[in-house]
């Protein structure tokens, strides 16, 4: 006796012939594919996903003040551009993308969401979320995109959607 396995009816052709760890890899790094019947949380989370993985890739790119990749950036910057390769667009500064997220707890934080350092109600500083305390950033001038654990309790939480 074979065990089945089931396929959505909405999984393409092309990607049961390529196999099930190309699937998913395609779905994790936001195909499009599987938009029809996607809830938003999900499309959010492969996005994210995505974008975070863009981040990391960028390990070791050096600090520039106003830069926004794709070989130097700023804190932004680096969120701007990962974001963008992950399809969706940010403004430009810390602040205007923390006004344009959708804002979440740190009990339900996520990895591939924007952590926003603020100090007097203002954010002086943006990364994005890698799980286990830590993010992905560009600090400072001087320094390079690297992962760091939250040195911080003035954070809060953004989700792109």
């Amino acid at each position: 006796m074979t065990a089945q396995t089931y396929v959505p009816s909405h999984v393409p052709a092309v990607l049961l012939r390529l196999g099930t760890v190309t699937a998913l890899t395609f779905a994790v790094v936001g195909g499009s594919l599987l938009a029809p019947g996607a809830t938003p949380d999900a499309m959010a989370a492969a996005i994210a996903a995505k974008a975070l993985h863009v981040a990391e890739s960028k390990k070791g790119s050096p600090y520039q003040y106003g830069a926004a990749g794709p070989h130097r950036f700023d804190c932004s910057g680096l969120t701007l551009y990962s974001f963008k390769q992950a399809g969706r667009k940010l403004p430009r500064s810390a602040q205007q993308q923390y006004n344009s997220s959708r804002h979440v707890g740190a009990s339900a934080r996520k990895a591939g969401d924007l952590v926003f350092f603020h100090s007097g109600g203002h954010v002086y500083h943006v990364g994005i979320y890698a799980g286990d305390g830590k993010i992905w950033h560009s600090p400072k001038t001087g320094a390079v995109v690297r992962l760091e654990r939250i040195w911080s309790h003035g954070v809060w939480y953004g989700r792109v959607g």
